[in-house]
């Protein structure tokens, strides 16, 4: 869990949906949710067709990634984070070469050694991009979109520890008509 938090800049690092027919179904289950999960407003949220479903409707956005300064901490971490070690794997491995004794290496150390690290490098950054694009958080967000089109409620919940997310997806699970979640 350290690791989660030394690479994301969110206090969240889960999505939970539960998928409603109806808007006071929906809002019965969030007060509900709310309570026993010991949740804060700003971590439950009633989404649904008056939020738009605009791939750039503010009150969908808001909703669904309420912490955009976050976004920007984890953008930045998990790039630093990720190159970082690319980075050093680059120098391990450079000098697994040199220690294999590698014909090739050894002809040219300077240049196997930026090619090295500057590969290392890139791909640790490539894999701090995947990182930032939140690719679990994509499906949580599509998802309900979906829903709300068809004229479906959701209610999102950004859950900060275990038990707020176990009781949570108890919840939901037992009340909703669909529940999904990110990592």
């Amino acid at each position: 869990m350290r690791i989660k938090r030394l690479i994301f800049g969110e206090r969240s690092l889960t999505k939970v949906a539960g998928l409603f027919s109806s808007k006071s179904l929906a809002e019965s289950v969030a007060r509900q949710v709310k309570e026993t999960a010991g949740l804060d407003d700003p971590q439950v949220y009633l989404v649904g067709p008056p939020d738009g479903t605009a791939f750039n409707s503010v009150a969908f956005s808001r909703k669904l990634e309420p912490e955009s300064a976050g976004i920007w901490r984890t953008l930045t971490r998990a790039h630093v984070f990720a190159g970082t070690v690319g980075v050093i794997a680059g120098i391990l491995i450079y000098v697994g070469f040199i220690a294999a004794d590698n014909a090739a290496v050894k002809s040219t150390p300077g240049m196997s050694l930026v090619a090295m690290v500057f590969f290392g490098g890139l791909i640790g950054l490539l894999l701090g991009g995947l990182l930032t694009a939140r690719p679990d958080h994509a499906r949580v967000i599509t998802i309900v979109r979906r829903a709300i089109r068809q004229g479906r409620w959701a209610v999102v919940i950004h859950p900060l520890t275990q038990r707020q997310l176990d009781v949570s997806m108890r919840e939901l699970r037992e009340r909703s008509d669909r529940v999904v979640r990110s990592l």
